[in-house]
């Protein structure tokens, strides 16, 4: 596990380096690092009673999106939102451990310090009967009402197919830059 004392572009590299890959990913796919947000609320709790947390604004733009979406008949779920660069490290590491290789992983995981979930700005959202962060996503009302109507709540799709990161396509996968 990487040393905290370290500059979050050296915790990002050392964290590579400990799972076994070479830290040059960064430059050559344009990966941003992002912090883990310090301040979070809960934005939404799952019917099992997983409470996902957000920053204030971003919760609070969540809460008013989801609302809309209601009232255009449209469910939306969130799925995931704040995630640690510990707790990232640590789904990678699994996945390394159950045979699965860096190259393949970071083209559907972000490396523990380049996940925009570490700033409590992002979330995977999901609705009734879709398999959560299915590209089967994709089809549903909820997420052609997102398309249209996510951006004036400030959120964006971070990872459109053929995206500059190198990323698979995620339509469940939603950014607010400004929260």
């Amino acid at each position: 596990m990487p040393n905290m004392s370290l500059s979050l572009q050296q915790k990002v590299e050392q964290g590579i380096l400990a799972l076994g890959g070479d830290p040059q990913v960064l430059e050559a796919r344009g990966l941003p690092c992002y912090a883990d947000a310090r301040e979070l609320v809960v934005a939404d709790t799952s019917k099992s009673g997983i409470e996902h947390r957000l920053t204030g604004a971003a919760a609070d733009s969540w809460k008013a999106m989801k609302a809309a979406a209601a009232n255009d008949n449209v469910s939306l779920i969130l799925i995931s939102g704040f995630r640690s660069f510990e707790r990232q490290f640590e789904i990678v590491n699994r996945r390394i451990e159950a045979g699965a290789s860096l190259e393949e992983l970071f083209c559907v995981l972000a490396p523990p310090g380049c996940s925009q979930h570490h700033t409590g700005r992002a979330l995977d959202i999901g609705t009734m009967g879709c398999e959560p962060a299915s590209i089967n996503f994709a089809t549903t009302a909820a997420f052609q009402w997102l398309c249209e109507n996510a951006s004036p709540f400030g959120f964006s799709l971070s990872y459109p197919q053929n995206n500059s990161q190198g990323y698979s396509y995620e339509p469940w996968h939603w950014f607010i830059s400004d929260a």
